[in-house]
C-alpha cells in the first residue's frame, strides 16, 4: 500500500497546472464486477478508438451506397428567378437584347436524368457496395484485434492476482521457515547457517512480494484504460482460467476460416473495387446523354396569361409550357487521357489480385501458427498442472524432514523457489491458452 501511495504523489507532482486547475470527474466508490471477458469486452468497444473508427466508417459507406443508388434515378428541382432590365426610353425590351422585356419572370420544375454509361451499368452504386462490404470487414477485423487485446490484458490482472497470492503464501513460508530455523538453532540442531539462508530467503521473497503487488496494480491500470472512459481503478475480475473452452479439431477449424476469415473479405472486396474502376473508365470512353425535363412559365409577368412586351398586339397569351433538352456528348479526342485512366485501373486491379493471394497465404500461415501456438498451450496447461502439485508436496515433505533433521536449508529454500516457479508458469500457461484461442479466433471467428 505504501509503494502504491507512493507512485501516486509523484504522479501528482509531476502533472501540469491546468490539470491541478481542472481535476477529473472522481468516479463514484461503487465496486464494478466485470465477471468475464465479453463482458469486458463490451465495455472496450465503448472506448476503444480503433474500434469506433471502424464502425464510424462503415456507417458512412452505409450512406454512400444510399447516395449513389439515389443518383441513378431522376432528380426534380425547381428554378425560380427574376430578370430585372433597365429600359431603354423607346422599345419595351430593355437594354439586354437576351431578355424580352424590362420584367421578365421563369418559375420552372425541371426533370433531370444521366444516361452516362457509368450509371447505365450502375458502376458507382456497385463500387459503394464494395467499400461498405470492405468497411464492414475491416469493423471484424478491428473488433478481433480487440479481442486478443482485452484478452490478453483481462487475463494479465487475473494471472497478476494469482502470483501475487502466490508472492504472499511464499512469503508466509520464508517467514515460518525463519522461525524453524531460529528455534533449531536454539536448541543446537542446525548451524547458524542456516539462519543466514532462511533470512536471506525471507528478504528475497518479501521483495518478490512488493514486485508481485506492483505487477498487478500495473495490470490494473492496463485494463481499466480499456474499460472505462474515465480511468477506475475500482473494479474486479473474476478468475474462470480453469474454465477455457477446448480446442476443437483441425478440420472444422479450417472450414471456420475459410468462411469467417475478415482479412480475406477485405482483399477480396479490395479487388471487386478495383475491377468497377476498371469497367468505370472503360464506359467512359462512350457517348453519354442527358435529358432536362422542363415545365413552368418564363413570362413578362408572373402569371398564368400574360402579354409579350416585344408582341403587345396578340394580348394575353398562356405562359406555362414545357421543352426538353437532350444533350448528347461523343468523346473525340482527349489526348489519350481516358485510355491511361483504364491503364492505371487495370494495373491496380492486378495489384489488387497479388495482395489477395498474399492474403490467402498468409490466411493459411497464421491458421497453423495459431493453431499450433493453442495446441502447445494447451499441453502446457496440463504439464505444468501437475508440475505444480508435485512441487506442493515436495515443499511439505522436505518441511517435514527439514524438521526431523534429516534435510538440509538449501533443499528447503530450493523447494521454496521451485513452488513459486511453477505456479507462476502454470498461471502463465492458463493465460497463454486463453490469448492463444483469442489469436486463433481473429483467423476463425467465435467457435
Amino acid at each position: 500500500m505504501r509503494l502504491r501511495l507512493g507512485i501516486f504523489s509523484f504522479a501528482l507532482s509531476v502533472l501540469p497546472s491546468a490539470f491541478a486547475q481542472n481535476p477529473p470527474t472522481v468516479p463514484p466508490p461503487i465496486q464494478l464486477v466485470v465477471p468475464e471477458v465479453q463482458d469486458a469486452l463490451d465495455r472496450a468497444k465503448q472506448n476503444d478508438t480503433q474500434y469506433l473508427t471502424a464502425v464510424s466508417d462503415a456507417l458512412i459507406a452505409r450512406e454512400d451506397v444510399l447516395q449513389t443508388k439515389n443518383s441513378l434515378r431522376p432528380t426534380v428541382s425547381s428554378v425560380w428567378d427574376y430578370l430585372g432590365t433597365q429600359g431603354d426610353g423607346l422599345t419595351p425590351n430593355g437594354r439586354y437584347v437576351t431578355n424580352d422585356g424590362i420584367h421578365v419572370y421563369r418559375a420552372w420544375g425541371v426533370a433531370h436524368q444521366d444516361l452516362s454509361p457509368n450509371n447505365v451499368f450502375r458502376t458507382g452504386y456497385r463500387r459503394a457496395q464494395a467499400a461498405e462490404a470492405l468497411a464492414n470487414a475491416r469493423v471484424q477485423i478491428a473488433q478481433r484485434g480487440l479481442i486478443v487485446t482485452v484478452t490478453r490484458n483481462y487475463y494479465a490482472l487475473v494471472t497478476s492476482q494469482r502470483k501475487y497470492a502466490t508472492a504472499q503464501q511464499s512469503a508466509q513460508n520464508a517467514a515460518r521457515f525463519l522461525e524453524i530455523a531460529q528455534q533449531q538453532e536454539n536448541v543446537g540442531q542446525v548451524a547458524h547457517a542456516d539462519v543466514v539462508k532462511a533470512q536471506v530467503q525471507f528478504e528475497q521473497q518479501n521483495q518478490t512480494f512488493e514486485e508481485a503487488s506492483l505487477a498487478m496494480q500495473t495490470a490494473r491500470l492496463n485494463l481499466a484504460v480499456l474499460l472505462f472512459p474515465i480511468l477506475n481503478e475500482n473494479f474486479t475480475v473474476v478468475d474462470d482460467l480453469a474454465s477455457a473452452q477446448m480446442l476443437p479439431p483441425f478440420p472444422d477449424i479450417r472450414v471456420m476460416a475459410e468462411r469467417q476469415n475478415p482479412d480475406l473479405r477485405v482483399a477480396e472486396e479490395i479487388l471487386r473495387q478495383a475491377g468497377v474502376d476498371v469497367s468505370s473508365a472503360r464506359y467512359a470512353r462512350l457517348p453519354s446523354f442527358t435529358i432536362d425535363a422542363n415545365y413552368g412559365l418564363e413570362a413578362n409577368a408572373f402569371a398564368l396569361h400574360a402579354i409579350q412586351a416585344a408582341q403587345p398586339q396578340f394580348g394575353a397569351l398562356p405562359t406555362l409550357g414545357y421543352y426538353i433538352v437532350g444533350h448528347l456528348t461523343v468523346p473525340v479526342w482527349d489526348w489519350g487521357t481516358q485510355r491511361s485512366k483504364v491503364r492505371q485501373a487495370q494495373l491496380r486491379e492486378q495489384q489488387a489480385k497479388v495482395q489477395l493471394t498474399q492474403a490467402q497465404r498468409q490466411l493459411v500461415s497464421n491458421l497453423y501458427a495459431f493453431y499450433n501456438e493453442a495446441l502447445v498451450a494447451r499441453s502446457a496447461v496440463d504439464r505444468l498442472r501437475r508440475a505444480a502439485d508435485l512441487a506442493t508436496e515436495s515443499l511439505r515433505l522436505i518441511n517435514l524432514r527439514y524438521q526431523a533433521g534429516e534435510s538440509t536449508a538449501l533443499e528447503v529454500i530450493d523447494a521454496q523457489n521451485t513452488l513459486v516457479q511453477s505456479r507462476n508458469a502454470f498461471d502463465d500457461a492458463e493465460t497463454r491458452y486463453r490469448v492463444a484461442l483469442a489469436n486463433l479466433q481473429t483467423v476463425t471467428g467465435n467457435f
